[in-house]
């Protein structure tokens, strides 16, 4: 560290059956950093709340969604006074479970972070209970229109991962998280273009834009089914042939710390 350096922040949560242990080894996001120059946070389930170690991204009924939500924000504010962390340049990452609460973060917490993205994972509005939840990862719910946001914030872009196989996750589930977002913030989906790297799956990926700005981005990967894409071998939830999530989420959230610091986003 420089002296008055400050960092990127990567707050980076795990999916079911997961801990932050396991999710950092598999995403090998630790060594990216290192590289890159930013800042992990980790958050993890506490047992006692879900014996499957998933966050309660759907409870919104109940209220405990909200307040896991509030959990992790109060950490990323502690993190922010002890560390020396760039409140402007701060996302959030999420894996199947995790990645409903990132999407649940976003849309209350939208002035915090500058980009959010879900990988394999269901967007807000579609559950309010365990039973409406599994519905969801089925593919049989449909989104509520996400409100209005006071002040005219925008909600920050998102970049969606999504298997096309993923037997955990109905892959409609990606589109319609992008399309949500889409909506909310008026944005029209760009032509579709392939991308394929050696032996990697191929990856069809559509831009949502309003004005030229990105508000979304979907990738949906052929032949991933529920797991990391890229991920280390050897692990659960995990895919090594790629291509690598973990690069592509960096990537994406350089390209919106660089539109919020132009003062175009």
């Amino acid at each position: 560290m420089h002296r008055g350096e400050s960092l990127p922040l990567v707050v980076m949560l795990h999916g079911c059956a997961q801990d932050a242990h396991a999710l950092a080894a598999s995403t090998k996001m630790n060594r990216l950093a290192q590289v890159e120059r930013f800042m992990v946070l980790y958050p993890e389930q506490d047992r006692l709340a879900n014996l499957q170690n998933c966050w309660n991204w759907y409870d919104t009924r109940a209220g405990r969604a909200q307040r896991e939500a509030d959990t992790i924000v109060s950490a990323v504010d502690h993190l922010c006074l002890t560390q020396p962390v760039d409140p402007q340049r701060m996302a959030v990452v999420g894996l199947s479970a995790g990645a409903g609460l990132a999407g649940l973060l976003a849309v209350h917490q939208p002035q915090r972070f500058q980009a959010v993205v879900m990988h394999s994972g269901i967007a807000p509005g579609l559950a309010s209970s365990s039973a409406t939840a599994l519905a969801a990862m089925r593919g049989r719910r449909v989104a509520i229109p996400l409100a209005p946001l006071a002040g005219g914030l925008h909600l920050p872009a998102i970049l969606v991962i999504q298997g096309s196989i993923d037997p955990i996750v109905a892959p409609s589930n990606g589109a319609q998280a992008a399309h949500l977002w889409a909506d909310r913030e008026g944005a029209r989906a760009g032509k579709p273009r392939s991308v394929q790297r050696g032996k990697r799956y191929p990856t069809m990926i559509t831009d949502f834009r309003c004005q030229g700005r990105l508000v979304a981005t979907l990738c949906l990967i052929q032949g991933l089914g529920h797991a990391w894409s890229g991920g280390a071998p050897g692990l659960a939830y995990s895919d090594p042939k790629g291509p690598d999530a973990s690069r592509m989420a960096w990537s994406f959230m350089q390209r919106q710390f660089a539109t919020q610091a132009g003062g175009t986003g």
